[in-house]
């Protein structure tokens, strides 16, 4: 197997931006600590442990009182390391598992037990074969009962081979990473018009997250702003903002402090960022104060 990837930044900066009250981190990861949580054996990646200890000690920098850590590919179905963190949190945190779509009712309800409130789909080449979409979809109809969505995280030109299938969905949709759009390619391009087409329909949620990764550009990741200001701009309600803490399968492991300043640019207003960071997650995700 891969030697371990880097993960985390090592010295995140205290952003400038001060985020509302009861700001919520809607995408993140946890990787081990391996001796404790043991990799997939068919995993596509083998990350650094990113403890949630570590991911802890972070929103208590950034400011981040609730949070939505999504199962990684790298621990498989076993969706243990995620339920032990929400645990710690009591209610404060949400989880996103990673199951096959023959998963059996009772193991939804007893993840529902533990936090858990919805499913996640990859259609990356880098993480490997999945599930078709017509599965995907399939499960829908059964999460519904439990209140549950479908996450999916998918590349770009694939949007208009999916998107016929995603508006089948029994239960909602969240879009991870802004549809990973190519920055360099302007807001102009067929993907991301093929995207804002999706979430003119109420189902859908999408996340403002992933700058970093569309960007083609050096931190502050400029050319990403007009997707994430758009989104923000056309359907305030149904955006999420997310980390997407410890940064898995990139060459370079952003600094988080900028990642929040960012959100001045994303949502300029502080209504906007109410919205997106407090009144959004906590309607969706169903969180406290």
């Amino acid at each position: 197997m891969n030697s371990p990837l880097p993960s985390f930044h090592p010295s995140p900066s205290r952003p400038k931006l001060a985020l509302p009250e009861g700001a919520c981190d809607a995408h993140v990861h946890v990787f081990g600590p391996q001796r404790v949580f043991p990799f997939a054996d068919e995993r596509p990646f083998t990350p650094a442990d990113a403890p949630k200890e570590k991911l802890f000690a972070l929103h208590a920098l950034l400011g981040i009182r609730h949070c939505v850590i999504v199962q990684s590919t790298c621990h498989g179905f076993d969706n243990r390391v995620v339920a032990d963190a929400l645990a710690a949190k009591q209610g404060n945190y949400r989880g996103v598992a990673l199951l096959p779509p023959s998963v059996e009712d009772a193991e939804i309800a007893r993840l529902d037990a533990l936090g858990f409130c919805g499913v996640r789909f990859n259609f990356m080449k880098h993480l490997g074969r999945g599930v078709g979409i017509e599965e995907a979809i399939g499960l829908g109809e059964r999460l519904a009962r439990f209140g549950w969505h479908l996450q999916v995280h998918f590349e770009a030109p694939l949007i208009d081979e999916l998107a016929p299938w995603l508006k089948r969905s029994a239960v909602p949709v969240v879009i991870d990473h802004m549809g990973r759009v190519d920055a360099g390619l302007g807001v102009d391009q067929p993907a991301f018009r093929a995207l804002l087409d999706l979430m003119r329909d109420p189902r859908f949620r999408v996340k403002v997250s992933g700058s970093e990764r569309i960007s083609r550009r050096a931190p502050p990741w400029e050319d990403a702003i007009p997707f994430a200001r758009k989104l923000v701009a056309e359907f305030g309600e149904r955006c999420f903002w997310g980390s997407d803490w410890p940064h898995p399968n990139l060459a370079a492991i952003p600094d988080d402090g900028l990642l929040v300043d960012l959100i001045a640019e994303i949502a300029p207003s502080e209504a906007q960022r109410r919205s997106l960071l407090v009144d959004n997650p906590k309607r969706f995700y169903g969180f406290g104060t």
